[in-house]
């Protein structure tokens, strides 16, 4: 399901030939979208560009979209933003196939009406491009995991002070190394 919405465009006879296209240029009404658990935020619609080419059996869509999203970075959880530009490409055929078994991922049909319905291609290319993990920058340094601090501002001294104990503990399998005399 399209996390977009539908996306309807009417071709009617504008691409009745093999080799017609036509171009089509617009913005999504939409203010998030989700990808697993996170909720990104759209502060402007995403866009897209693409051409429409009749194929001889069916319409090849091919473009990109873009679109800025704002979520919240994965390591120190401040705000993320970031930018995407997906390629979309879909085949959208005017019969159903003699074996519908052989698409694999399925296919789409050109309506009866010769409408067909962009908004599953343009959000599966935006999802696709989606960064896996969202961050404030490369080298974002995350939160402490002894006080939660966030290491970007400045460091808390908690892996120091760690360090520090175990350096002197028992545990440490160097431990033993410390109470050497070494002759002169």
């Amino acid at each position: 399901m399209s996390v977009f919405g539908s996306i309807p465009v009417e071709i009617g006879d504008k691409l009745e030939n093999p080799g017609d296209s036509m171009q089509l240029a617009g913005k999504v009404d939409v203010t998030s979208y989700q990808v697993g658990d996170k909720e990104l935020k759209l502060p402007e619609p995403p866009t897209y560009d693409v051409v429409l080419t009749n194929a001889g059996d069916g319409i090849l869509a091919s473009g990109i979209a873009r679109a800025h999203a704002v979520g919240e970075c994965d390591r120190c959880l401040e705000p993320a933003s970031f930018e995407v530009a997906a390629e979309i490409e879909e085949y959208y055929l005017f019969e159903e196939p003699d074996d519908p078994e052989g698409y694999e991922d399925g296919f789409e049909l050109v309506s009866e009406d010769r409408v067909i319905d962009l908004g599953d291609a343009i959000s599966d290319a935006v999802v696709m491009e989606t960064p896996f993990v969202v961050l404030c920058r490369d080298d974002c340094q995350g939160l402490c995991p002894t006080c939660g601090a966030n290491l970007n501002e400045g460091d808390c001294g908690c892996a120091q002070a760690a360090e520090q104990a175990w350096v002197e503990s028992d545990e440490n399998p160097f431990a033993a190394l410390k109470n050497i005399k070494f002759e002169d």
